[in-house]
């Protein structure tokens, strides 16, 4: 969520982590799970389950009446007041969900990690403001807020009659002290409160906020890390341990295993929990996941892969599969200062020969194509697949210009880490071939893509997953590792994040994406959809962005 970091792979890759953290991660076997295998889950994931109750009360009481005649009737089963409990589908008071990337411990103010944001925000912490699942801010603890004309300064007016978990009261005096503490302390994300001046309480039911310059994803950025609200009077160990106002407390967790909630008595919202208990178990094995659902161990896998999930799909009397939609980008980076790819023509003409179309085709069919670097969920988006469509001979007379042909073809290398496997590299390197292309696919450690092409910058074209929402930044960075410097599209973002409407920001940022584009600096593959299994008699679960927030609260199960 930061301004700042840098790439991430898969669903639960590790938001806005610095490169140091990134390579720690990637390097150290107790780090394994935060990174890698939180990139490994969008290439390969694991699916959840169901689970087959049945609850039959029956009481039968036979009396034996007997006639004393001369001839013996027969004997005749009556009740006495008693009859056949007959009960309908019953709610569960448990569901358990089946997650790839664990959490290495509870401390959201010093823990890098998604995985910490996707259990707890929204279910144990809440913040000023929240997402809903189209990515849009809402009121949380703050019912409404206003913000001054020149946009830098922000009024909350918070809920009446806020609690923690431990019966404290919530008012403006936490949110303050929450946030100063923030950036005082410099906890994770603080680094995205961007041009923050002060916050404090004018009463108990108001805070105030104020900017040095008007900043326009300011309320977006507060839905996550930096607007979380804690009780500045509680003690606990926040590493295994958490206090929050959500719907649900922590009752119990484990290590790279399990985190169990349990319904919050003293929730104050209109969010109450639907279900007493939900276990969230991590599965870093796919069939494992697999075979949890398909056993009954777990109500819900997220995510699951299109092959994964194709037993499920077909039993649609069972299970229910769905793709959601999500910030994921698969991007395609050519070297903008690179000895080859700096030819605008060589990358123009790479964009023209990729057929989208088929790459999807061959992941399942979820994923939909994106001919640009923002995302459908994200402000700003336009579609923009229609700028470098499908054309063979367009591809072929650009790489002619260029002096290439498929008897002189043009070496280039792809780098990609191996948590996405070979079949995409595979197709790349047959699609571009038809152009005079020889493409060279090197499939590394995910440690060895940080150090070469992320730090190093050494590199043709590189493939990573882009998981961040509003990270349109990295185009307006000269410095990032894609070298891609356009002084018109730095001076549009500039104007974005500085515009005090949401409209005048998304018209900006749509121009500026649309340049880039228009510059080839990359191709963006497809927009990674993010697949959902679960039980027949599931509801309430999220589809969309499940993989960075996951609220639980409406989650029920009935069998």
């Amino acid at each position: 969520m930061t301004e700042n970091h840098g790439a991430h792979g898969d669903a639960g890759a590790t938001d806005n982590e610095d490169l140091n953290t990134q390579e720690t991660a990637a390097t150290n076997e107790s780090a394994a799970a935060s990174m890698d295998a939180q990139l490994e889950s969008r290439a390969k994931n694991a699916a959840g389950h169901r689970r087959a109750t049945w609850w039959i009360v029956a009481i039968v009481a036979i009396v034996a009446v007997i006639a004393v005649v001369a001839v013996v009737a027969g004997c005749i089963a009556a009740f006495a007041g008693r009859k056949n409990d007959t009960t309908g589908a019953k709610a569960n008071d448990t569901v358990t969900i089946g997650l790839k990337l664990a959490p290495t411990n509870l401390d959201i103010r010093n823990t890098a990690g998604s995985a910490i944001d996707q259990v707890l925000i929204g279910n144990v912490y809440e913040g000023l403001v929240a997402r809903d699942e189209h990515n849009q801010v809402v009121p949380a603890i703050a019912k409404t807020w206003d913000v001054s004309d020149d946009g830098t300064t922000y009024t909350f007016h918070l809920n009446d009659g806020m609690t923690f978990s431990n019966g404290d009261k919530l008012d403006a005096d936490d949110v303050a002290w929450s946030i100063n503490e923030l950036v005082t302390k410099q906890y994770h994300d603080a680094d995205s409160l961007v041009n923050f001046v002060s916050v404090k309480a004018s009463d108990p039911n108001t805070v105030e906020l104020k900017l040095s310059a008007p900043y326009a994803n300011l309320l977006w950025v507060l839905t996550g890390r930096p607007g979380l609200v804690f009780d500045k009077d509680a003690k606990y160990d926040a590493k295994t341990q958490a206090i929050g106002s959500g719907p649900y407390t922590v009752e119990k967790f484990v290590t790279n295993s399990s985190i169990t909630l349990k319904a919050n008595p003293n929730y104050w919202g209109a969010n109450k929990a639907k279900t007493d208990t939900v276990v969230v178990r991590y599965f870093t094995d796919d069939n494992a996941a697999v075979n949890a659902l398909k056993s009954g161990d777990v109500q819900v896998l997220a995510p699951i892969s299109e092959n994964l999930a194709e037993p499920f799909t077909k039993d649609g009397d069972h299970y229910v599969v769905k793709a959601g939609d999500d910030t994921d980008k698969f991007v395609l980076a050519f070297n903008g200062t690179g000895a080859k790819t700096s030819d605008k023509r060589v990358r123009q003409a790479i964009r023209y020969a990729i057929n989208h179309k088929e790459i999807i085709a061959s992941r399942g069919g979820s994923d939909t194509a994106l001919g640009g670097p923002i995302p459908s969920l994200d402000p700003g988006y336009e579609d923009l697949t229609g700028i470098y469509p499908y054309d063979l001979d367009k591809a072929k007379s650009l790489m002619s210009e260029a002096g290439y042909s498929e008897s002189k073809p043009l070496q280039l290398s792809l780098t990609y880490a191996n948590i996405y496997g070979t079949e995409i590299g595979d197709q790349l390197r047959s699609q571009l071939k038809k152009i005079g292309i020889d493409l060279k696919v090197n499939v590394v450690e995910f440690s060895t893509w940080l150090q070469d092409v992320y730090t190093n910058r050494n590199y043709d074209i590189s493939l990573v997953d882009h998981n961040e929402s509003h990270d349109f930044y990295q185009w307006a960075d000269p410095t990032y590792y894609y070298n891609y410097d356009n002084k018109e599209v730095q001076a549009l973002y500039a104007k974005a994040i500085a515009a005090t409407n949401d409209d005048d920001r998304d018209k900006l940022l749509a121009e500026a994406a649309r340049k880039v584009s228009e510059d080839a600096p990359a191709d963006w593959l497809f927009n990674y959809r993010v697949a959902t299994a679960y039980a027949k008699g599931v509801t309430g679960f999220p589809i969309n962005l499940n993989q960075t927030l996951l609220p639980l609260y409406n989650v029920a199960y009935t069998k």
